[in-house]
């Protein structure tokens, strides 16, 4: 099919994960939008590599795909649940957290049901020409064969193609190339599961960094290598293995109001504020801190030394392969005492988190692209990232909008703009004001403005009092 005689979409989306799926699920309804959503992917899967049995998601059930934009949608977690004959059973269960495996469950359920979602097309350029995108996207078979080229055209483009995950600089390329042979893998948290195994029988496993994943990682494997006699240790660089802070006046960080100070901060506040907020999203469950320190006195128990160590405010600093053993060498410094060490073990878990990426498809696009001086997507307050206000993104921009950018809950807000942007009107109603407090300077009362000044016009940021 020519360029010329393919359909122009109101929206193409690039990227299904949870934030992408949930456009989708809300743009599916309006009449007045043309939707379509690509992604490389066989299937929708979420973090399968951590579906570790029984581990739930951080964020209460209501922060599904689109609850808190419209309650009233057949694709909530909760109408799930009654088409699973599982609503009662939650109901008497009393905890507003769904399983992890359960929430993965959710999202295959209401991408089964919606026809705008293209699986095994990986965009390779878009172009823009008179307002209209064009993508290129190469068609996959099962086996992950190219067989094929679709061309996609529309007048906005959504990119939920996400983070990636990261490395520390030290262990980035380790054992690729020099001929060394591991003793066993040394992987991200996101390569967990299909790992457990081979990480057991490595003989010692060194966890690095702090968090959810990383204390859900080592929760999970903590029974077995002391049954097994493996070694197990936990290292991050963090003062302690702190935990997230839940508290309700903190929540109202992950709101309209707290985003916008945050956006307004200059660029260099903005990247250490950003830094200083990890305990609040990035942090591990208290409910998980207490049940390690449980698990960890029951192993104990007669007096029993464990093989298991943790170690706080150590950062990795070199890492190589012993080249007899096997063995992974990692050097760390104290950063409280200033004092180096070496630990030996027979693999690494990475759980130092995810990044935002370019994705390389934009490169035709130029300049018409907004960087940042450290070349990341410049996210506007509005979720654009062209004058003209039509490339979207959404998820990636926490190092524009902090903690509500990786929020569950706050998904759906963000689709609200999105689609206000494409119709014109609020399909959804954007809750502008939620928080109690004040972020920033308040405001005189004879200077406040009126919630309509939270502008959708690309031509400036959004505001409001």
């Amino acid at each position: 099919m020519s360029a010329d005689s393919t359909p122009i979409h109101d929206i193409l989306g690039v990227g299904i994960g949870p934030f992408g799926l949930g456009l989708a699920a809300l743009s599916e309804p309006l009449d007045d939008v043309d939707a379509i959503f690509v992604d490389q992917r066989p299937e929708f899967r979420w973090h399968p590599g951590m579906m570790i049995e029984g581990s739930t998601i951080q964020v209460p059930f209501l922060a599904d795909l689109v609850t808190m934009a419209d309650p009233t949608s057949p694709y909530s977690f909760l109408n799930f649940l009654k088409e699973r004959k599982r609503l009662y059973p939650f109901y008497i269960r009393e905890s507003f957290y769904p399983l992890r495996a359960e929430f993965d469950e959710y999202c295959r359920w209401v991408s089964a049901q919606l026809d705008s979602l293209r699986w095994n097309r990986r965009v390779v350029s878009v172009t823009r020409e008179d307002g209209v995108f064009t993508a290129l996207a190469e068609v996959a078979d099962d086996s992950g064969s190219i067989v094929g080229t679709e061309t996609y055209r529309a007048r906005h483009l959504v990119l939920g193609v996400g983070t990636k995950p990261v490395l520390p600089p030290a262990l980035q390329g380790l054992g690729g190339g020099d001929g060394t042979e591991a003793a066993g893998p040394l992987i991200h948290t996101a390569d967990y599961l299909e790992n457990r195994e081979a990480l057991l029988d490595s003989g010692a496993i060194t966890i690095i960094g702090s968090g959810q994943s990383a204390a859900e990682i080592y929760r999970d494997l903590i029974d077995d290598a002391e049954d097994r006699g493996v070694r197990l240790d936990w290292v991050t660089r963090s003062p302690r293995f702190f935990p997230m802070e839940y508290t309700k006046l903190t929540l109202e960080m992950t709101s309209p109001e707290y985003t916008d100070h945050f956006r307004a901060l200059p660029d260099e506040l903005r990247e250490r504020v950003g830094r200083e907020q990890r305990t609040l999203y990035k942090g591990i469950s208290a409910d998980l801190v207490d049940d390690i320190h449980d698990t960890l006195y029951r192993l104990s128990r007669g007096g029993r030394q464990l093989l298991t160590n943790l170690v706080s405010e150590a950062e990795l600093e070199t890492a190589e392969i012993d080249p007899i053993s096997g063995e992974y060498l990692l050097g760390f410094r104290n950063t409280a005492l200033d004092k180096t060490f070496t630990r030996r073990s027979g693999s690494v878990v990475a759980a130092t988190g995810y990044k935002s990426q370019v994705p390389d498809f934009l490169s035709p696009l130029g300049d018409d692209i907004r960087l940042d001086s450290r070349g990341r997507l410049d996210v506007s307050r509005h979720y654009t990232i062209n004058d003209e206000g039509t490339i979207h993104v959404v998820g990636g921009e926490e190092h524009t909008h902090g903690v509500t950018a990786p929020d569950l809950g706050f998904g759906p807000w963000r689709a609200s703009v999105v689609l206000a942007a494409v119709t014109g009107r609020e399909p959804y109603p954007i809750e502008r004001t939620i928080a109690f407090q004040t972020f920033g300077i308040p405001a005189d009362e004879s200077d406040a403005v009126p919630d309509a000044a939270f502008a959708l016009d690309d031509s400036k940021e959004m505001s409001h009092a």
